[in-house]
């Protein structure tokens, strides 16, 4: 009987999957692996989730995340995407499913976009794709010094003509 409890156990503990283990059917690939753009432009890319093993998945859950690979620099992934979640059914063996993400460059530096995808149960480890290095420049900007005789000088246009247009009414 004991050896029977321990055979039983064995079987158990190999053929189980591991709780908090990674998904090792899935995989992340994107269709780009880096971006130039500057301060305030959306870029795209799309990112092809793939289950690579003979099962049925159950439900998934693909992530997008920003990170600044500088230090210094802080990043708010809200402000960078407005649908960073996107949710969808099984993936049959061998099928696969793209999801093209729009971001918003919303700080200057080099920067890093990825996806995670994991069960939408939240059991295991997230399956993460390859990095989008993003380099954002800075956007340049008008001169504030060419804007100063447009800025007084329109005004004073202005307030010629009204004084102009009510001398003539007098008269």
């Amino acid at each position: 009987m004991r050896r029977a409890m321990c055979a039983i156990a064995l079987v158990v503990m190999f053929a189980a999957p591991t709780a908090g283990a990674a998904s090792p059917a899935l995989s992340v690939d994107v269709n780009r692996t880096s971006v130039e753009t500057t301060l305030g432009q959306d870029f795209s890319f799309a990112s092809t989730i793939t289950n690579r093993g003979s099962a049925p998945t159950s439900r998934l859950v693909a992530h997008l995340n920003v990170l600044s690979l500088r230090p210094g620099l802080y990043v708010d992934p809200e402000d960078w995407s407005e649908n960073r979640t996107r949710y969808f059914g099984p993936l049959g063996p061998r099928e696969s499913t793209t999801i093209r993400w729009t971001v918003t460059a919303v700080n200057a530096g080099s920067l890093g976009v990825y996806v995670a995808v994991f069960p939408s149960s939240g059991e295991g480890k997230p399956v993460t794709g390859p990095t989008v290095r993003a380099s954002i420049a800075e956007r340049k900007t008008i001169d504030s010094g060419d804007i100063v005789p447009v800025a007084i000088g329109v005004p004073v246009l202005l307030s010629a003509l009204a004084v102009g247009i009510r001398f003539r009414r007098r008269r």
